[in-house]
Parts: C-alpha cells; sequence; structure tokens
C-alpha cells in the first residue's frame, strides 16, 4: 500500500483529512494480510512526523529496518520513480519516507490457538 506525497492538509482543523489517521490505519491493517507492507514519502518534514507517529503507534504495524529498507526496490521506486518524487528532486527539496510491516493481530493468534487447542486447555 503506497501514499506517495499525500496531500499535507496543514490546518490543524483539517488534519481529521489526512491520509494517515489512527483510524483509517486500522482499515488499512483490516485489507492488508500480515507481512504486507505501507509505504509513505513526503517533501512535507511535519506530514512526515504526523504519518510516523501515527504508524508507530499502531498496533498492527511495526516499522521496517533501515537495511531492509535500503534493499526494497519498492522504496526506489517511489523515491526516484514517481513524477513527484522527480520534481521534488528537480526542485532540490528533502524527501521524507518510512515503510511499515503489517503484523499479526495477537488477539486473533489467540483465538485461533484456542479453536484448535484440545479439550481442556
Amino acid at each position: 500500500m503506497f501514499f506517495c506525497f499525500p496531500d499535507p492538509h496543514f490546518k490543524r482543523s483539517k488534519h481529521k483529512s489526512r491520509i494517515i489517521t489512527p483510524a483509517l490505519l486500522s482499515q488499512y491493517a483490516y485489507v492488508l494480510r500480515p507481512g504486507g507492507k505501507l509505504y509513505h514519502i513526503t517533501d512535507v518534514e511535519d506530514l512526515h512526523e504526523w504519518m510516523y507517529k501515527h504508524c508507530n503507534e499502531h498496533r498492527l504495524f511495526e516499522k521496517v529496518d533501515e537495511d531492509e529498507m535500503n534493499e526494497d526496490p519498492c522504496v526506489r521506486a517511489m523515491v526516484s520513480e514517481t513524477e513527484e518524487g522527480k520534481k521534488v528532486e528537480r526542485e532540490g527539496r528533502s524527501k521524507y519516507w518510512a515503510v511499515w510491516r503489517r503484523i499479526e493481530d495477537p488477539v486473533e493468534v489467540r483465538i485461533r490457538e484456542a479453536a484448535h487447542a484440545p479439550d481442556g486447555y
């Protein structure tokens, strides 16, 4: 799932319209299978911090480590091959990105394990 250079909605009253919020992250987690990745990139540092904070706080996403991110061809494409990415580069502005992995819901794991447990456990 990719969020490339989304509208930053600078006004505080519009923050609820941002593409990454706690509620929307829960919906994204619902459609992503465990192991699926969520990518985001922006040229607005405040927006990056907002997206990073919300992804980091969500219980169903974990940050992909730097080594894995550096080897991911999707990151290279997102940073260098999108039209907006090229424009930001031409204009000499910074780009900020992160990658998150959907992890398995611990509640769902317990339910699944309980359903398969022998009687009496």
